[in-house]
């Protein structure tokens, strides 16, 4: 069987004041796929308008695969926007959740990574919480690798639930994680349950309630599966067949 096609949601950053909008995804993502037997198709953010470019897009990937990045706009879950909110992309906030709201609607294998998480959530009806340590507080500092610089500091851990596919995948009831995120999920979509915590309560994982691959993660584990922590690269292969399985059986 050929490789599966993972489309990889991609953002928008400025490389300086006068040059145009860069859009990519860190290197990192494009590993992690490549390591478990895919090959990855970025997908630039588009206008909802261009329903037709998302289509295509959707229509042909095996699989897709929504990476970190900025805050989403609070409105879209309902929510006035928090001062700590920031780095907004709404071109990247429209394309991630038309293909989200697609792929759970079809069955297509979805994999969400830190904002991916939170994407899936709000496209399920979800909300989210805009600033932890406003909102939360507490000792837990949620973006600790991030003021380290260090994407391998595991800045705390995590407890799986028992019967979760992150449990079967990662053989611990608890595990050691990275974290560069200030939002997290508060209300739960629908259609996904919660399968990961801190020990402060923030949820760290969801997957979906039916049969088909969706699984989505707070921490950042596509720069934890090399050294730092090889079991997570079990995530990355799971969905890669996962989205093979999908294809063979649409086909």
């Amino acid at each position: 069987m050929t490789k599966p096609l993972i489309g990889m949601t991609s953002g928008q950053t400025n490389t300086s004041e006068w040059s145009p909008l860069l859009v990519g995804v860190r290197r990192s993502y494009i590993d992690a796929i490549v390591a478990a037997g895919g090959i990855p198709m970025l997908l630039p953010p588009v206008d909802a308008a261009h329903s037709d470019i998302l289509d295509a897009y959707f229509d042909h990937v095996d699989g897709i695969l929504i990476p970190g990045g900025g805050d989403i706009q609070p409105h879209l879950y309902g929510a006035d926007k928090h001062p700590k909110t920031d780095n907004i992309d709404a071109l990247r906030d429209d394309t991630e959740l038309y293909l989200a709201r697609k792929a759970v609607a079809s069955g297509k294998p979805l994999l969400g990574i830190c904002r991916g998480l939170q994407v899936i959530n709000v496209a399920l009806g979800g909300t989210l919480i805009q600033d932890l340590p406003d909102e939360v507080g507490g000792d837990l500092a949620h973006n600790e690798s991030a003021t380290r610089e260090d994407w391998t500091h595991m800045a705390h851990t995590v407890r799986l639930e028992a019967d979760s596919q992150l449990r079967s995948l990662l053989q611990t009831d608890t595990i050691a994680v990275n974290s560069l995120h200030h939002q997290a999920i508060g209300t739960v979509g629908k259609g996904v349950r919660p399968v990961a915590w801190t020990h402060d309560g923030v949820i760290e994982a969801i997957e979906g309630t039916g049969p088909n691959f969706m699984v989505a993660v707070q921490c950042h584990p596509e720069t934890l599966r090399g050294a730092a922590d090889p079991r997570w690269q079990a995530m990355f292969d799971r969905f890669v067949q996962r989205c093979c399985e999908a294809r063979s059986v649409i086909a």
